[in-house]
């Protein structure tokens, strides 16, 4: 059964988006995609007293499914790009140093740094492998199909019993 007893419109939003929710965290989890857990954490909730609700994330939360485009990145993109080798535990080769003494870098975070800066330099230029491919569409474009189409069924169904009978102005009552 689709509607459950004592089941208000804000109650059905509630359930059905903290549902979606933890569906994309797994389809993203499962994808491979996650690194330090930031774009799950940020997904969040609200629904109002009217039933009206909305499923937040970070602005670039689109780029799960379509990877990033070439153009514009942000500023420190080779510092974002070494943070997520950091998170996915990837490490370059290290460089080593030509000549000895004092350095600021050690031969592991020169590599580090050199392999981020190739990578951003890649994604500036010709974007994302997941951009390149085409993207996919099941980390949350099923999910949010899957959930208006639920959220119709129900609030349907809620409406369906919460009307029993309509009295017209002669009188006449319809069931």
């Amino acid at each position: 059964m689709i509607f459950e007893y004592g089941e208000t419109p804000r109650t059905i939003m509630q359930n059905e988006l903290s549902g979606l929710m933890r569906r994309i965290i797994d389809n993203h989890v499962n994808a491979g995609q996650m690194a330090s857990g930031r774009t799950a954490k940020s997904l969040r909730v609200e629904v109002n007293s009217d039933g009206e609700g909305t499923l937040y994330s970070k602005s670039p939360f689109g780029v799960l499914e379509t990877g990033r485009r070439p153009g514009n990145v942000p500023q420190n993109f080779g510092g974002i790009i070494r943070q997520w080798m950091k998170d996915k535990g990837i490490e370059a080769a290290p460089i080593p140093y030509v000549r000895p003494g004092k350095h600021k870098y050690t031969e592991q975070e020169r590599g580090n740094m050199a392999m981020a800066w190739a990578i951003a330099t890649s994604i500036k230029k010709h974007g994302t492998a997941l951009f390149r491919d085409g993207g996919r569409n099941d980390i949350y474009s099923r999910e949010i199909a899957d959930v208006k189409e639920r959220i119709a069924q129900r609030f349907g169904q809620f409406i369906t019993t919460q009307i029993q009978s309509i009295k017209l102005n002669t009188g006449e009552k319809i069931k």
